[in-house]
């Protein structure tokens, strides 16, 4: 296990350096910069060009990318230009907000899923499996914005029970509990949001899963030895239906952390998501690109924690 985990994390070096390239050439190749991305009417050829001299930008881009590869083998992820302060503190500025929605919009579909595709499993055919059906892709078929804006509509606006948007109520200087009721009440709406379009995929692979399980012979050979139902599900035919689940677990770390663009616009949520989204639009590339990087090394140690855990899971694989 120990030299497995040293050749995958030796592996991540040269899928991070191709990552790089990959990244920096695309930006490269994208007409504009931060300097003609302003619009402003007054900008002059010689002030613009003094500007890109001062960011680096009037260097040719093989010079500007070791610059930025040495920036950041040292750990220096570069100064973001629409922010003037470091990217490694604009994504902790703003990291946290996201990973909030996001921690909770996992936890619910998770659990969600898993009993809802247990029992729509177990019930095939069923009424309960029709509604779960329905449900599922209803939440798949509609867009988050249309979703979003629905609940707005509803619950801000027409209700009045829940704000409209942003993390915390203007000029309240809540502190404890009082500030941690008033950030979930923000995120209620988001949360639910999030959670409406994870649960509707995760639930159709339980119920894959789950119907795949519960027709193998172990299963059977349970049932014949007068264990009950309950006990037959939960135990033995959930536990292995949950296997394969494990690799999804490696593609949610940087979903935790990546922010969803969309909602994080729709309710002025103060996420990294919209800040990242902003900063393709202002050519902020150096935030851009170390943002792209950190969600890719997440990507790859994500990848690495569910190869791990699946081999634990399951003593029939082995590690080499």
């Amino acid at each position: 296990m120990k030299h497995y985990i040293i050749r995958r994390l030796l592996q991540i070096i040269p899928t991070l350096i191709g990552i790089s390239i990959l990244i920096f050439a695309i930006s490269a190749l994208v007409p504009g910069d931060y300097i003609t991305a302003q619009n402003n009417p007054n900008m002059t050829a010689e002030k613009a060009a003094q500007l890109r001299a001062i960011y680096g930008l009037d260097k040719p881009p093989i010079e500007r990318y070791f610059t930025w590869v040495g920036n950041m083998i040292q750990g220096n992820m570069g100064e973001s230009l629409q922010h003037k302060q470091p990217v490694t503190t604009v994504i902790g500025n703003y990291v946290g907000n996201s990973f909030i929605i996001a921690f909770f919009s996992l936890m619910f579909s998770w659990i969600i899923a898993v009993f809802a595709g247990v029992f729509s499993a177990k019930f095939q055919y069923s009424f309960f499996d029709k509604a779960v059906t329905l449900i599922v892709f209803l939440c798949m078929s509609l867009p988050s914005f249309f979703i979003g804006l629905l609940l707005i509509k509803i619950f801000a606006l027409d209700l009045g029970w829940l704000p409209v948007g942003g993390m915390k109520t203007a000029g309240l200087n809540a502190t404890g509990w009082e500030y941690i009721f008033d950030v979930a009440k923000h995120s209620l709406m988001p949360i639910t949001v999030l959670t409406m379009l994870s649960t509707g995929s995760l639930t159709r692979y339980f119920r894959t899963s789950m119907l795949e399980v519960i027709r193998q012979d172990y299963i059977r050979t349970a049932r014949a030895k007068g264990l009950k139902e309950r006990k037959v599900i939960f135990k033995h035919a959930l536990r292995n239906a949950l296997l394969p689940a494990i690799t999804l677990m490696g593609f949610e770390l940087p979903a935790l952390f990546g922010g969803a663009i969309i909602l994080e616009k729709i309710f002025i949520w103060p996420g990294v998501g919209q800040v990242y989204l902003e900063s393709i639009t202002m050519r902020d590339y150096p935030f851009m690109l170390g943002f792209t990087v950190f969600l890719a090394t997440l990507t790859l140690i994500g990848n690495l924690i569910s190869d791990v855990l699946y081999g634990l899971a399951d003593p029939r694989i082995r590690l080499k």
